[in-house]
C-alpha cells in the first residue's frame, strides 16, 4: 500500500490549484509542441528537442502531484497546546528578541518562500519543535548555527 500524504487543508488546496496549472501548461506544451512538429524540417530540430524535453518534465511534474494528492490525508485542526503537524509556532530569540514565525509541515508542503516559513516536520527544526508547549526553550539548528529559542505561541 503507497504511504500516505499528510497535508493540511491549505496545503492540499495549493497542491491541487499547482496541479491545475501544470496541466494548462501542458495544453500549451502540446499545442507547441505540435505547431513545432508540422513545421519543422530535418536541419533544425533544437526547437523541438527542447519543446519535447519541457513537455516531458511538466508531465513529470503532474505524475508527482496526482501521486501526492492521490495518497493524501487531510489533518485536522492543529491544537494550540502542543506542538504538532499544522501548528504555526511563533518563537523568540531571548537574548535579541528576534522572533521567527513558522508553521510545521509535511515535506510536500514545505516552502521557506511563504510566510510564514512552512517547515517540514522531516527537518532538523521541524523535528526538535514537535511536542514542545509555549514557555519551551528549545536549541534549534538554523542555517546561521545553532540558536535558542523561546516558544512564545501556538496558533492552529
Amino acid at each position: 500500500m503507497a504511504r500516505e500524504v499528510k497535508l493540511t487543508k491549505a496545503g492540499y488546496e495549493r497542491l491541487m490549484k499547482q496541479l491545475e496549472q501544470e496541466r494548462q501548461r501542458l495544453q500549451e506544451a502540446t499545442k507547441i509542441l505540435q505547431e513545432l512538429m508540422e513545421s519543422s524540417d530535418d536541419y533544425d530540430d533544437s526547437g523541438l528537442e527542447a519543446a519535447k524535453q519541457e513537455k516531458a518534465r511538466i508531465e513529470a511534474r503532474i505524475d508527482s502531484l496526482e501521486d501526492v494528492l492521490s495518497r493524501a490525508v487531510i489533518l485536522e485542526e492543529a491544537t494550540t497546546e502542543v506542538i504538532g503537524l499544522g501548528s504555526v509556532v511563533e518563537l523568540e530569540d531571548p537574548v535579541t528578541g528576534e522572533r521567527l514565525e513558522v508553521q510545521v509541515v509535511s515535506p510536500a508542503e514545505a516552502s521557506v518562500l511563504e510566510t510564514p516559513m512552512k517547515i517540514s516536520d522531516a527537518s532538523p527544526m521541524g523535528r526538535a519543535l514537535l511536542g514542545h508547549r509555549v514557555g519551551d526553550v528549545l536549541a534549534l539548528e538554523t542555517p546561521k548555527g545553532k540558536k535558542e529559542f523561546r516558544v512564545v505561541a501556538v496558533h492552529a
